[in-house]
């Protein structure tokens, strides 16, 4: 199936210190929201944003996979869509870390309303925005 949201980013940092910003709940705190994140499969958590007029701000989730410090996938439930996001890390031969991002399975009325996709990749662009910022401050 073809992720419905694909995205690749690039850092200096090292793959550990990019790998712990993805599980760390207090870094993925600085950089997504609030949560109570811990990388073992199987783990239920939250994801908690400031609340909307049409969104209740929490995200629920569950862990999926932890391959460190390569592979890390979760479900991603918010506003009745179910989604999984999937995080892949590798290292070029010139050390860049290179982070790709997959999240797949949103419905297809999601994929139908204009600009739906779109605000997603949106959304995860800006918080890699703070991502690169957390991370140059290691």
């Amino acid at each position: 199936m073809k992720p419905d949201v694909s995205l690749d980013f690039q850092y200096t940092s090292s793959i550990e210190q990019v790998w712990n910003a993805l599980i760390d709940s207090d870094m993925l705190a600085k950089w997504i929201w609030d949560n109570n994140f811990k990388p073992i499969v199987g783990y239920k958590f939250q994801f908690r944003a400031e609340p909307s007029e049409w969104w209740d701000g929490i995200v629920n989730g569950e862990v999926l996979e932890v391959e460190e410090p390569h592979k890390l996938s979760y479900t991603w439930l918010s506003a009745g869509e179910s989604t999984t996001v999937t995080w892949t890390l590798s290292e070029g031969s010139d050390g860049t870390i290179h982070l790709h991002l997959d999240q797949t399975g949103f419905s297809e009325e999601t994929k139908a309303r204009k600009g739906a996709i779109e605000g997603a990749k949106y959304g995860w662009s800006n918080m890699n925005d703070k991502l690169e910022k957390l991370l140059a401050t290691l």
